[in-house]
């Protein structure tokens, strides 16, 4: 195994532990406080400064993984994550309800610095280690997010587990001890110069962006925030109304994940690729966000008409969603670092990941408001609304790189 190679996998390794936990604590945090009687919005809100601090720690964590290395910015963010559940863990039932929707939200917050911190971090290790190739950089941008995916599944369905074997404290201790161990890895296996250059002096440098770039950045607050205004409020909060035990819900959303991630590895297969790396690339970007368009609008019709059998109506619709999404977000994840440049890719991809930061709050935010106001239609709705939005962006992403720096890092 050449050095490119076995840092890919080590630093692939060290996200999926992130991973595990990250999605097991949005599965802890959703349905505990659902129980406790909160109110779809206030469950989005429970989430808001989780995404809002996303886009900060994007922009910041691609410039600080370029000043300082990779390695200690997944050191910090794993070290942050752990923070965030040790506040989470000190809540008390006896607590007003303000007090305790400001605490979590503090807690959230601090977990959504971490999260943003070591995506980047790990995202922009993918640029430093594959090959020339596209072809080799989209297999591993699409083994990566889809691997990162499935084991995401995995967190919905041990967070809804773990809320019903050990309780939310308890859980959350144990999760914070899965991390402490990825961290001893982290500062055991990566090397600590690793992504370290030069980091651009000034915002304007920095925000400095190609056409494809920022093009590209608008689709996925599209994108993200068409995902997140059914997922983070509205499925769960509906399947649990119609008798779903928490269990049964996470292991839905968890199946969902997985078979996401699944899909997303298997994106290289589905897309015909290029020589020059875009040709092919973008058009399929094109081609699938307006097929992925159509499918929540057709479903928001029949939710709407209450077909029988609404329930499994909707979770077969969402399997159909998911798999379009997948093959879109790889599509994406790849085209990023194509036309990012070698020597700033995490700056670039920190860019790029605020804006799926951006999009995931506008999401969780229209998911609580949507879901209240109109009920599920309301939010599939929303969904399609962005998501012909994002399709309109992809029209004008160009098919050639803009600057000679932006081809696959050596």
């Amino acid at each position: 195994m050449n050095t490119g190679t076995r840092n890919y996998a080590i630093v692939t390794a060290a996200y999926w532990g992130f991973t595990l936990s990250d999605g097991a604590l949005r599965m802890l945090v959703l349905l505990h406080f659902y129980r406790l009687g909160y109110s779809p919005f206030t469950l989005a809100f429970l989430f808001l400064l989780y995404e809002a601090m996303g886009v900060v720690a994007n922009l910041v964590g691609g410039w600080l993984a370029t000043r300082y290395g990779i390695q200690r910015m997944l050191v910090v963010g794993l070290a942050t994550q752990i923070t965030g559940f040790a506040l989470l863990s000190a809540l008390s039932p006896d607590w007003t309800v303000v007090m305790s929707v400001a605490w979590v939200v503090l807690a959230q917050g601090v977990c959504g610095v971490a999260k943003d911190l070591t995506k980047t971090a790990s995202k922009s290790a993918i640029k430093l280690t594959a090959g020339s190739a596209s072809g080799q950089l989209f297999k591993w941008v699409a083994f990566f997010t889809g691997s990162k995916n499935a084991m995401k599944g995995v967190g919905f369905f041990l967070g809804g587990l773990l809320l019903q074997l050990l309780g939310f404290q308890h859980a959350l201790w144990a999760m914070a001890g899965l991390l402490a161990v990825v961290l001893a890895g982290v500062l055991a296996f990566v090397p600590p110069l690793m992504g370290r250059s030069k980091a651009s002096k000034s915002a304007k440098e920095l925000f400095a962006k190609n056409r494809g770039i920022n093009l590209l950045a608008a689709a996925r607050v599209m994108l993200f925030g068409a995902r997140d205004v059914w997922f983070v409020v509205g499925v769960p909060v509906f399947l649990y109304s119609a008798g779903w035990s928490f269990t049964m819900v996470g292991g839905f959303l968890a199946l969902w994940t997985i078979g996401y991630g699944v899909v997303q590895g298997l994106a290289p297969n589905i897309v015909r690729r290029s020589d020059d790396g875009l040709s092919n690339e973008v058009p399929a970007a094109r081609a699938w966000s307006a097929a992925l368009a159509l499918v929540p609008m057709v479903l928001a019709g029949l939710v709407l008409a209450q077909v029988p059998h609404l329930e499994w109506v909707v979770v077969g619709g969402l399997a159909v969603f998911g798999v379009a999404f997948a093959v879109n977000s790889s599509v994406h994840s790849y085209l990023i670092l194509a036309y990012a440049g070698s020597e700033k890719a995490a700056e670039d991809v920190g860019f790029y990941y605020a804006a799926n930061a951006l999009g995931r709050f506008f999401g969780t935010l229209m998911s609580g408001l949507l879901y209240q106001q109109f009920g599920l239609v309301g939010a599939l709705a929303g969904s399609g609304v962005m998501l012909a939005v994002c399709w309109i962006v992809t029209l004008g992403l160009p098919v050639q790189r803009s600057l000679p720096s932006a081809s696959p890092a050596h």
